[in-house]
């Protein structure tokens, strides 16, 4: 849970020290011993670096440099220059080239604390306004969601590829689970990204209203009909229609819906004449609508319709692997929006969410993570912040202890190298006594590790020492197979 700092700076006592501030202000730290290797380790935004100190002097790559190496590849990345002299320009130059403070060696802890802690602000201010920005825009992309347990990285596949057409896509999944995040995530990677995304509550329209809202209508169509209205179809038109709890529609407006998907066109309430409409229908429910179809609520021919490209959201306790990393997301939400400062959370409060079943899935996590915010007294989310669920959890030292966002081992001169067990039956050589290649050894390594800890990915995270999302990427790359089991 803890942010990570990567400290780059080729004097090793300066390392040192900086390290050991760092970590007492409860931060994860990474070192590393000149500007290259500080680019390898900063530029994937999965490996897990929020906040780069970094020495303006290095031989090799020079801290300018490297700075606008960060800055072309990271750009959100917040950096903060480290210099043993304060000349104004020096400062101008760093300053315009990205960075967010400046420090003079030898540098105070406290006032590296501060800075760090000012710089993940103002990276939560940024991420929440170009957040809000894709969400009003209609670009929000796959990178933007929590996915990174086996059922979710399964629903990424399936909406990437129902991304790249106008097949009709159905989500299904219990109430709270992400259902609209998915569907904004599928037209943000289509080819309407940036066109109108219009939601549609259809158990929130009363139903003498569903036909007009859905379809518009004429003025003086009906009492009350004062002006005209377009309806939702034509508001979308050009974009996505997302039709959201559509097991909910009565039975004369799945007649119409039906037509409009069909035809391609919308007859509004008192219109003479249809209007034509280009819509991509994505559809949710936390209904079985195959259940309501052989009950007679639900029309069968609509369900084809709408059932061409279905996609099962798992519930949150199908995938507790992500609850740290949504923790963690909605605590950087709201401390932008509340103005709180909320740094991490109590190990006794992470295994208490992460026992918790959650029966109203993300929402309710979300809600919970709320309140705890507004309730907390210090910078960490103890248990009795979360009073509704702590009083219906038993002894939290009887829960087992809850995967955390990992955060890989500290990159050092000293470290850099560790032998390899020989036990570990992973060839080095190849059949004719040459080196394999570096990639097949990694792959060879990744599996016996995943074998070795019986598919407990943050076990295997910890031990070979690399953040969780870096271990799933190589096992997508790789196509490992991992025999996944929930950490106990």
């Amino acid at each position: 849970m803890a942010k990570t700092v990567l400290v780059i700076d080729d004097d090793p006592t300066q390392r040192r020290l900086l390290q050991a501030a760092v970590e007492k202000a409860g931060f994860a730290c990474r070192t590393a011993p000149d500007g290259e290797a500080g680019l390898a380790l900063a530029a994937d935004p999965k490996d897990g670096i929020d906040v780069v100190l970094l020495d303006l002097t290095m031989p090799g790559l020079s801290g300018m440099e490297t700075l606008e190496r960060l800055a072309a590849k990271r750009p959100d990345l917040p950096v903060i220059m480290l210099t043993a002299t304060s000349g104004i320009d020096t400062i101008v130059q760093s300053m315009r080239g990205g960075a967010v403070d400046f420090i003079v060696k030898p540098a105070n802890p406290e006032r590296v604390v501060v800075s760090i802690r000012n710089a993940l602000k103002m990276q939560s201010l940024s991420g929440e306004v170009k957040r809000l920005a894709r969400k009003a825009e209609g670009g929000m992309s796959f990178d933007d969601m929590i996915a990174s347990a086996a059922p979710m990285r399964q629903v990424v596949r399936l909406a990437e590829r129902g991304a790249v057409s106008d097949i009709p896509v159905l989500i299904l999944g219990e109430s709270g689970v992400g259902k609209e995040v998915v569907a904004r995530c599928i037209q943000g990677a289509s080819a309407r990204a940036g066109k109108p995304f219009v939601t549609v509550n259809c158990g929130a329209i009363p139903e003498n209203l569903v036909e007009s809202i859905l379809f518009g209508h004429e003025k003086g169509a009906f009492t009350g009909a004062v002006t005209k209205s377009l309806g939702k179809f034509v508001e979308a038109d050009g974009g996505t229609l997302f039709l959201d709890e559509v097991g909910e529609l009565p039975l004369d407006a799945q007649v119409k819906l039906l037509r409009a998907l069909q035809e391609g066109e919308v007859d509004a309430v008192g219109s003479r004449r249809p209007t034509k409409v280009d819509v991509r229908i994505i559809s949710a429910t936390n209904r079985d609508l195959a259940q309501q179809v052989a009950e007679g609520t639900f029309r069968e021919d609509l369900f084809y319709r709408l059932n061409v490209f279905p996609i099962d959201m798992p519930s949150l306790r199908e995938r507790r692997e992500d609850i740290p990393a949504l923790v963690d997301h909605f605590i950087g939400r709201f401390n932008a929006s509340e103005g709180t400062k909320i740094t991490a959370v109590a190990d006794d409060t992470m295994k208490m969410l992460y026992a918790f079943d959650w029966p109203g899935n993300v929402r309710q996590l979300e809600n919970a993570v709320f309140r705890a915010v507004v309730l907390c007294e210090g910078d960490t989310l103890q248990p009795q912040d979360f009073p509704q669920i702590s009083g219906q959890m038993p002894d939290l030292d009887a829960l087992p202890s809850a995967p955390r966002i990992a955060a890989p081992a500290a990159a050092s001169a000293a470290n850099d190298t560790a032998p390899v067990s020989a036990d570990v039956p992973v060839a080095i050589k190849d059949a004719d006594g040459e080196l394999r290649a570096l990639q097949d050894i990694e792959r060879d390594i990744l599996q016996y590790a995943i074998e070795f800890y019986s598919g407990h990915m943050s076990e295997v995270s910890r031990r070979l020492g690399i953040g969780r999302s870096t271990l799933y990427r190589k096992v997508r790359e790789y196509d490992l197979e991992t025999g996944e089991r929930e950490a106990s």
